[in-house]
């Protein structure tokens, strides 16, 4: 019998990721939610060339939009479209979702914040959480627990 070809995995598909959410953030709850992207905006992420660290995700008249992230043009682009790398994106989600985000943002005081951006099949998705912040001593602690995770799996290596 003949095996099946897999298909290439080759890569990753995360595009971009915000580490600086996980550790100024306590993230609560996550959603996947798609973005509205132009065409030029696609063929920069297809390059890699996208950066979400200094976003944040606010909800408008029962729409969510994310500000302050920076999708870089490429050289190649089309010269007709004109490019705004910092333009504010519209997050596509389903009601519920956003009914939950504003009550989480209302009642309870938290933020959202995006996490990564990434491939699921043609599409671009970003996961956003909902979150609350962390306070200095609690940084100390995780930085804690993550050199005392550090040095057990080197004693554990050494065997």
């Amino acid at each position: 019998m003949a095996k099946k070809k897999s298909k290439d995995k080759s890569g990753s598909n995360t595009i971009a990721l915000n580490k600086r959410a996980r550790h100024d953030y306590f993230i609560e709850k996550e959603f996947e939610a798609g973005l509205e992207l132009q065409g030029w905006e696609v063929k920069s992420l297809r390059q890699g060339k996208a950066n979400i660290a200094e976003s944040y995700i606010t909800v408008k008249n029962g729409e969510c939009f994310m500000f302050g992230s920076s999708i870089l043009p490429l050289t190649a682009a089309s010269t007709h479209v004109i490019s705004e790398p910092t333009r504010t994106r519209r997050l596509l989600l389903n009601r519920r979702e956003i009914d939950h985000l504003v009550g989480a943002i209302e009642r309870e005081g938290k933020t959202i914040v995006p996490l990564s951006l990434y491939w699921k099949g043609p599409w671009v998705k970003i996961k956003i959480g909902t979150a609350k912040g962390k306070k200095l001593h609690d940084k100390r602690d995780d930085a804690k627990d993550k050199d005392w995770q550090r040095q057990k799996a080197r004693v554990m290596k050494k065997g």
